[in-house]
């Protein structure tokens, strides 16, 4: 990481913290499809957010010129930071009374970034990199591609690290014009993004999916090994923005901002008590990670209208009559989330079939809903009692009964039976092995192989077995 530099700065400020970052490496295209999708949101949204990028070099800034006189339309004030080209000052956007350029000095660790920094008053997003250096790379050596640059660092939707990063950017910009850096500040101090809602966020996250999906069609390079390279890079960072979007609603909740992470734990545990393979638990995990994402209301791609209608024709456990939950609609749109897309939209269906939204019965359920809907039912009532005076023993008991109240009539008369077992462990003091999920690395999500987490369930299923 450069010495001196925004994302080295950022990196000291949390590296002790109890909320370290986590970097991921990115690729070239990936970080073209991410800054695209959240410039375009701009142009789409009405907020009059503040902007702040770094360009590395002003001939890159040269090269979107006219899409950040769009932008700066849109925008309270925009300020951009890159190594000075010839004409870029004279360039017209330059000349736009709300657009500021800050020629950085070429031995500036800064001009080896890659910034956009995005507040609004109602939502924020940043994207943030440094490109390798060529020591970097190892043995491989520096790409042939410009497509294959590789970028290390992250983006997220989080306000408090958006607001921090601006705050740092400003105070690098303060170098080179103090009274620039001064009306930056008023600027951020008038804006106060908070914790954006579901639906703030729905059009965000469905555009950032949709441009890097493009990109992914888009991708050509010389050997099928590097494009996959490439294509799974694009396809994490599909995964990572849902991720990022089910962690803001978390967080969200104030009464409980561990529940999805909870409810990830409980699902692999009854995964594994019932002898579920590797890969269907991964897509169990993903599924309670994502499981409250359905206020994610009627939202359409924003690149290719009708998709849908399409993918739900695709789905061959959903009925054509099956109303998406609308959530779910856009992780379909990912041919690898489409069955987890199917868990969510399921989740509330009804053994007896009085559920929504296809009716379905008993066993006609994927069993991964059933566990869901358990899971996620039981992890709310034990959460809701926990304000009251009842010991850990008697939550675990009051929450199971009530569970066990709605068998053969909302959940899986079995899986009760398979949740008993599960809560006479925890009675007995096992504790559930939360896991932070690895959002800078979303690929992991989707590999069959068990990994270091899964055998922390295998460990405690077989606790559980012998107590």
């Amino acid at each position: 990481m450069l010495e001196g530099s925004i994302l080295q700065q950022l990196e000291i400020a949390h590296r002790n913290s109890k909320r370290p970052i986590r970097f991921g490496v990115y690729y070239k295209n990936t970080l073209v499809a991410l800054c695209h999708a959240l410039e375009d949101h701009i142009l789409n949204d009405v907020t009059s957010p503040l902007v702040i990028t770094a360009f590395e070099q002003g001939k890159w800034y040269l090269q979107e010129a006219e899409r950040y006189a769009d932008i700066a339309k849109k925008s309270c004030q925009v300020a951009i930071m890159a190594t000075p080209d010839t004409g870029w000052a004279e360039h017209p956007t330059s000349q736009l009374p709300n657009v500021n350029l800050v020629a950085l000095d070429p031995t500036d660790p800064v001009s080896r970034e890659w910034h956009l920094i995005i507040l609004s008053p109602k939502y924020t997003a940043m994207v943030i990199c440094q490109e390798l250096s060529e020591a970097d790379y190892g043995s491989s050596g520096l790409p042939g591609s410009d497509l294959e640059r590789k970028f290390y660092g992250l983006w997220t939707f989080e306000p408090e690290l958006v607001k921090e990063t601006a705050a740092l950017a400003i105070a690098h910009i303060k170098r080179y014009n103090p009274e620039l850096a001064a009306q930056l500040t008023a600027y951020q101090d008038s804006i106060q993004p908070s914790l954006a809602t579901p639906e703030q966020l729905s059009a965000v996250v469905s555009r950032v999916v949709d441009y890097l999906q493009t990109g992914q069609v888009n991708i050509s390079v010389d050997t099928a090994t590097r494009q996959q390279a490439l294509d799974r890079n694009l396809v994490s960072n599909e995964i990572q923005a849902f991720l990022r979007m089910a962690q803001i609603m978390d967080a969200a909740d104030i009464t409980n901002p561990m529940a999805a992470t909870e409810v990830v734990a409980l699902a692999e545990i009854i995964g594994q008590l019932l002898d579920l393979p590797a890969w269907q638990i991964k897509r169990l995990r993903l599924a309670g990670l994502l499981h409250r994402i359905d206020p994610l209301q009627r939202v359409e791609s924003v690149l290719t209208p009708g998709t849908s209608s399409r993918y739900q024709e695709e789905a061959p456990s959903c009925p054509l009559t099956c109303p998406l939950v609308p959530g779910a609609q856009v992780l379909r749109t990912m041919p690898r989330l489409r069955a987890v897309a199917q868990i969510i939209t399921h989740q509330t269906e009804w053994w007896d079939g009085t559920g929504e939204p296809a009716g379905l019965t008993g066993d006609e359920i994927p069993l991964e809903s059933r566990i869901l809907a358990l899971v996620a039912d039981f992890q709310w009532r034990v959460n809701q009692k926990k304000s009251t005076q009842l010991s850990r023993e008697e939550i675990f008991t009051q929450a199971l009964e009530e569970c066990r109240q709605q068998q053969s009539r909302r959940f899986d008369p079995k899986l009760i039976d398979t949740l008993t077992l599960l809560v006479m462990g925890l009675q007995q003091g096992i504790e559930l092995p939360l896991m932070t999920p690895k959002v800078s690395a979303g690929m992991w999500l989707l590999d069959s192989r068990l990994d270091s987490e899964s055998k922390t369930i295998v460990d405690l299923n077989q606790n559980l077995r012998t107590r």
